[in-house]
């Protein structure tokens, strides 16, 4: 079956613990109840051992299984944090948090790697540990990066690592991922155009900032147009332009915020390189000055081949092979498990949420009926990686 008897049992709880996370939004580093909930619930199923506060805010609970001639561990994670966004849907069990929502689906991530856990306390059908890694801060804060700083990863012996993420439009029962890069890597960049200000009715005892930011908006297409190689993908996009107020006064400085993403070390090097060109030589143009500051985000989250193979045959194990893409295309969105698969080998998994709003629309929520099957595949992850010898 695709979803495990003993799960399926208590899929109704799931859904209850889910319900009352997504009641229950918190951002970031600051998910004190959310960690408190996981807890709380790892020590009633009765983890060996409920770690705290690694990583900030994060939580692992350790399972061990029932034989013991094998000191291999393999980590498990969700993410914890919600996004500042307001929810639209009128749920019953929708945020109780003015401006806070679960619009990505990470308190079905938790509530799927709870059910495992509880599934693997029960069962412990497996030789060696189980480590159940719930991670706070993925949405900005590097929360991955963080418990990856504290040790985890050698405090646990965690040997292999894995993630998964639902994908809304990916039908429910269904698995996605591929080997290599399969995230990208995501940077922050600010422009500052210094010109001259100056009387609408004058621009020509000005410099027109806003006229500069405007040449360099376009400019900035080229970037991927025209340096970067038709075959590799890069996005670079201005997200936010600040200049004047006034209909009549040509400010003296305009500010632009943007991102750019790319699938490869270099080509994310090239960007910066090109961007930082075009931005200075083009203000010189026109005589103005330009400042660039860049704030580097998540690196490329890039999926180690054996265990990619190893997870997409534990999903046609469960669901058949005609329902897991194996190639699925790379998305330009980041994501901070990055940071894990940097340290350990590992994969990263899409399951499919149904025909969803999309991730980070004040619509979206997360399918309850992909949550057992996530669970029961996080379960054979582990029976099937851990094995019992004979």
């Amino acid at each position: 079956m695709p979803v495990l008897d003993r799960i399926a049992a208590f899929a109704a709880e799931i859904a209850a613990w889910r319900h009352d996370l997504h009641a229950h939004p918190e951002l970031q580093y600051d998910v004190h109840r959310t960690a408190g909930f996981v807890a709380d619930k790892l020590r009633s199923f009765g983890c060996d051992e409920v770690a705290t506060g690694i990583g900030r805010t994060g939580v692992v609970g350790i399972i061990r299984g029932r034989a013991h001639g094998s000191n291999r561990a393999i980590g498990l994670r969700a993410d914890m944090d919600a996004l500042p966004i307001q929810e639209v849907r009128d749920l019953p069990y929708r945020s109780t948090i003015p401006g806070k929502m679960h619009a990505c689906g990470h308190d079905g991530h938790t509530a799927m790697l709870l059910g495992a856990a509880r599934y693997l306390t029960e069962t412990r059908d497996f030789d060696g540990t189980a480590v159940m890694i719930f991670q706070p801060a993925e949405e900005g804060g590097g929360g991955g990066e963080a418990m990856v700083r504290d040790g985890m990863m050698e405090r646990f012996g965690v040997e292999t690592v894995y993630g998964m993420h639902n994908i809304p439009g990916l039908a429910l029962g269904q698995f996605a991922i591929r080997p290599g890069p399969i995230m990208a890597s995501t940077d922050r960049f600010t422009i500052t155009i210094t010109g001259k200000g100056g009387h609408a009715a004058q621009p020509h005892a000005a410099i027109d900032s806003v006229l500069v930011a405007s040449h360099i908006v376009m400019a900035l297409q080229t970037v991927v147009s025209r340096s970067v190689d038709p075959l590799d993908s890069a996005v670079v996009s201005v997200c936010a332009l600040d200049a004047g107020e006034a209909f009549n006064v040509l400010p003296q400085c305009v500010t632009m915020r943007g991102t750019m993403r790319a699938l490869s070390k270099p080509v994310r090097a090239l960007m910066q390189e090109r961007i930082a060109a075009i931005v200075t030589h083009v203000a010189q143009g026109f005589g103005a000055k330009a400042e660039i500051d860049y704030a580097s985000g998540y690196p490329v989250t890039e999926n180690h081949p054996a265990e990619t193979d190893f997870i997409a045959d534990v999903a046609a194990s469960l669901v058949g092979e005609d329902k897991v893409n194996r190639e699925v295309a790379p998305m330009m969105a980041a994501e901070d498990f990055s940071y894990m698969l940097a340290h350990r080998p590992g994969a990263y998994i899409f399951l499919g949420n149904g025909d969803s709003a999309g991730l980070h629309h004040p619509e979206y929520d997360f399918c309850d009926d992909a949550a057992p099957l996530g669970a029961s595949l996080w379960a054979r992850v582990i029976e099937t990686g851990l094995p019992m010898r004979g």
